[in-house]
């Protein structure tokens, strides 16, 4: 066996190392001793849950808000521009459902032909019509819609999650993040920042690349050397020993460090048997689509969530669309032609988002799992064009916008509010962020207004001083 000083990494590598490969990970999940979680206020419904954030706005009049007056001014100019206020300041004619709408299920639920899978189990979700957000701008939108403020630096309701409620599993993380592989959100990793709470409840980000679902979980055999009877776990915690006598004595940060890389040595077994996606049945490749196109991708995620959620994680978020712009587009944004657009992106989630909730519910997870389906505002009904021009495009609309939620105590097969006539704005039981996040603390058995944490001199809290838990809607 070598000498570990012959194979130590060199102080600067180390260091560089540690920050941005498996050390951010591994310290970022850090443990409390105690594993247990934490005491709700009341019975907890949820006791999961996975949040599928679609970036770049999903038209709901496309999807799952069913306007039939949309049919009726079709051509025509938008009544009163007076109240219209949209992002790029173009109001052409008002345009149709570019897809057909059907009731589904024995509830009855409108969805569009957008989402035909997703369809077959309308019966399982809970459609609220009614959300508006404060701003139509992509990034602080998607802030919003994750952490309940329009500027970074708040905590996300996945962190919350996790300061609240803690960590089921000695070796994984509470919080795993997921995104597009075409790229990061708009905001990036700000999007599910840990903020001002401890580290410890920082997403952590997962690939859903087979080859590298951690970065840096391994170090580079080539810079390493490590011998093959040296356990990576040992040469870890020598390596943060080492620097913690190189300065003098203890060192919070490195002895934070030094535990970091005790878990690392874990996530190190975990990780790959989670991330071994191969192993699971051919019934379960081809309820989700994997290994086809164009859902192969997608449906890759969603099978390592719902093993992860097996294994204990408690929140996991998926990104369904990358980078802003470019040609075309990667994401939801459908500026110049919806068609195209939203058909491309659907046809990558609809399968493997629909076998999501079918598989939990067939393992019996989904009645304490909550399944999400967000976007952070909507799209107008009538296009972005000139006045009196009938474009293929709509702008951005956060007056009135849909998502969408199944499982964990909701009333399944129902829809809650509704916008105008053609879809413009929100007409009954206007629902924002923070009421979205109350209701969701609520089913964790957390009371909103008593999850806080002290910072600069506020008792912060995910819903700030504001939120209503939609009580309709949990049965």
């Amino acid at each position: 066996m070598h000498d570990l000083n012959n194979i130590l990494l060199s102080k600067r590598h180390f260091m560089s190392w540690s920050m941005g490969g498996i050390g951010s990970t591994a310290l970022a999940t850090m443990l409390k001793s105690d594993l247990t979680a934490n005491t709700t206020h009341f019975y907890p419904r949820a006791k999961r849950a996975i949040n599928i954030c679609l970036v770049g706005g999903l038209s709901h009049i496309d999807s799952f808000d069913y306007k039939p007056g949309l049919e009726k001014f079709h051509g025509k100019s938008p009544p009163d521009k007076t109240k219209i206020n949209v992002f790029f300041n173009k109001v052409g004619l008002i345009r149709k459902h570019d897809w057909t709408f059907r009731r589904r299920g024995q509830s009855g639920l409108w969805i569009s032909d957008l989402f035909p899978h997703i369809a077959k189990i309308a019966d399982e979700l809970t459609v609220i019509k009614s959300m508006h957000s404060d701003t139509g701008n992509h990034t602080p939108a998607l802030f919003m819609c994750n952490s309940g403020f329009m500027t970074n630096g708040f905590p996300s309701l996945g962190s919350w999650l996790s300061y609240g409620l803690g960590n089921e599993s000695d070796s994984l993380p509470t919080f795993v993040v997921i995104p597009d592989n075409r790229g990061m959100p708009s905001g990036g990793a700000d999007s599910w920042s840990s903020a001002f709470l401890p580290a410890e409840h920082q997403g952590i980000t997962l690939s859903n690349k087979a080859s590298s679902t951690i970065r840096d979980l391994f170090p580079d055999k080539n810079k390493t050397r490590i011998n093959s009877e040296s356990s990576s776990s040992q040469l870890l915690k020598y390596m943060a020993k080492k620097q913690i006598d190189e300065l003098g004595g203890s060192d919070p940060i490195l002895e934070a460090r030094l535990k970091s890389y005790e878990l690392a040595a874990k996530l190190q077994t975990a990780i790959p048997d989670i991330a071994n996606i191969e192993s699971e049945p051919v019934y379960i490749k081809r309820l989700y689509g994997l290994g086809q196109k164009p859902t192969n991708e997608f449906a890759r995620s969603c099978i390592l969530s719902r093993r992860l959620l097996e294994k204990g994680v408690r929140f996991v978020q998926l990104y369904s669309g990358g980078p802003l712009g470019g040609k075309p587009r990667t994401s939801w944004d459908g500026h110049e032609l919806m068609i195209p657009n939203h058909e491309r992106e659907a046809a990558r989630i609809d399968k493997p988002v629909a076998a999501l909730i079918k598989d939990l519910k067939m393992r019996g997870m989904l009645e304490d799992t909550l399944i999400t389906f967000t976007t952070e505002f909507g799209r107008t009904p009538f296009t972005e064009s000139a006045p009196n021009d009938l474009g293929g495009g709509r702008d951005h609309n956060n007056a009135a916008f849909c998502v969408w939620a199944a499982g964990a105590g909701l009333r399944p097969g129902m829809s809650y509010g509704s916008t105008d006539e053609i879809g413009y704005a929100v007409h009954d039981k206007p629902v924002s962020w923070h009421d979205f996040h109350a209701t969701l603390l609520h089913l964790f058995g957390i009371d909103h207004t008593r999850l806080s944490f002290y910072h600069n001199g506020i008792q912060r809290r995910l819903t700030n001083v504001h939120g209503n838990v939609l009580n309709e809607i949990i049965a």
